[in-house]
């Protein structure tokens, strides 16, 4: 199953570092990453594999916020599927 995590704010030192580890901790295997930084706000964009999840997807995804929040940044994680249809024209 695959999910998409995006992230955006104000760049900083450690925002690919911290995301990345707790993704290891969990056991979510990144399959795709775009990060840009555009007048110092970051933006970066990641498909990954959640068939190996450590533990529920959306328990997951609020501890991603959390660790947003912990950077100053907005983390979201949205299981494939749900981005396809929000993103829809």
């Amino acid at each position: 199953m695959k999910c998409v995590i995006t992230v955006f704010g104000k760049d900083k030192v450690g925002i690919i570092a911290k995301t990345c580890a707790y993704l290891s901790e969990v056991n979510i295997n990144i399959l795709d990453i775009s990060q840009t930084i555009v007048d110092g706000y970051f933006n970066m964009m990641m498909i990954v594999d959640i068939s190996k999840i450590s533990k529920p997807m959306e328990i997951a995804a609020e501890e991603l916020k959390g660790i947003g929040k912990e950077l100053g940044v907005i983390v979201s994680m949205q299981h494939e599927d749900i981005f396809n249809c929000m993103h829809r024209i």
